[in-house]
């Protein structure tokens, strides 16, 4: 009870709230106070006068792989919302960062997520697309336009709200599995390289970004903080740790030495190949997460057996569409060990 109060006054304090009030019933169940029964999939809970209720769980698939032995049942979350109790039960188990041989860095865009895998003898430039905030904006529209058709009375029209609270939980869906999918990805792609994992470190970040009107109204709905979350507890399931790093300046600073030159606020020329700023910044992440974990002043020096590198498709109005630019990119990026092929 008084974690739970703990928790709930820090988040009035954290918004600036001047008073707490509690939504939700929710409680904490220490491991003594219930026993769960596998084979039957049921819940005992110890309640008062020296009673146990018993729940019927709704189980998974995903959760066998927490009963191989190398987990321990934690807490029990209850939680009573709309009639329903929700139990949510925790698992726990000790982590040992394992030693990494990559530095990954990641930039997360409102598009697509940029990861270079650096290390002393090898880059790999990926993309993966996020697609979920397109949808979610999509959802969000419509529940603001019909507000709009119905700016006085839309909250005692019940079809308007019934329909207004459906298309702004699916798109809160939508935003949550893109992220779940997404960081999976991610955690994927640094487990088969045993990379740790660097992320920009952005402070209000709604209050200082720039961008215009456009960009204010995407803001709401960019998880940038909650794919941060996901990504840094899946990475500690895998014994992968996950690093922060100051991202000033690293869209614009060359991370091999070479000039930069800007064609667009979206691209750039790094020497003589033009790629994305999402791909200058990631190289810039990885060189200072190498850079923190090796304790002094890195210098990179490319030369890589290897001739591998993933680039977004070709859009109309991108010059990274063009043949001879991925060509000249593949070779910069792989120290020209290797000719470029056309992607």
């Amino acid at each position: 009870m008084y974690r739970r109060a703990r928790e709930a006054a820090g988040s009035v304090k954290k918004n600036n709230g001047s008073k707490t009030v509690l939504r939700e019933l929710t409680a904490r169940v220490h491991t003594l106070d219930y026993e769960i029964d596998l084979n039957r999939k049921t819940l005992e809970i110890a309640v008062q006068h020296d009673r146990w209720a018993e729940l019927k769980l709704k189980w998974y698939s995903y959760l066998d792989k927490y009963l191989d032995g190398s987990w321990r049942f934690g807490e029990v979350l209850v939680g009573y919302r709309c009639g329903r109790f929700y139990v949510y039960i925790t698992f726990h188990r000790d982590a040992v960062p394992r030693e990494p041989r990559v530095v990954m860095g990641v930039d997360l865009n409102f598009n697509n997520i940029t990861q270079v895998d650096l290390s002393g003898n090898l880059v790999s430039i990926g993309v993966i697309p996020f697609k979920g905030l397109k949808r979610a904006l999509h959802l969000r529209k419509l529940a603001e336009d019909l507000q709009r058709k119905h700016p006085r009375n839309w909250r005692f029209l019940r079809w308007v709200r019934r329909a207004r609270a459906r298309w702004l939980s699916r798109a809160k869906n939508v935003l949550i599995d893109a992220t779940h999918r997404v960081s999976k990805r991610l955690v994927e792609v640094a487990r088969g390289y045993n990379a740790v994992v660097v992320f920009e470190d952005l402070k209000k970040l709604r209050e200082n970004g720039n961008g215009g009107r456009k960009l204010s109204w995407e803001k709401p709905v960019w998880c940038y903080r909650r794919m941060q979350e996901y990504v840094e507890y899946k990475a500690l399931i895998e014994s992968i740790k996950v690093i922060y790093v100051n991202p000033a300046g690293t869209s614009r600073k060359s991370p091999s030495g070479k000039k930069v030159e800007f064609v667009n606020y979206r691209f750039v020329e790094l020497g003589g190949a033009i790629t994305s700023r999402d791909v200058v910044a990631s190289w810039n992440f990885a060189l200072k997460g190498f850079k923190q974990m090796r304790g002094s002043r890195v210098r990179w020096s490319p030369d890589s057996p290897r001739g591998e590198a993933v680039k977004t498709r070709a859009m109309r109005g991108n010059p990274e569409a063009r043949t001879e630019h991925l060509e000249l990119f593949t070779v910069n990026c792989l120290g020209e060990t290797q000719a470029g092929k056309t992607l």
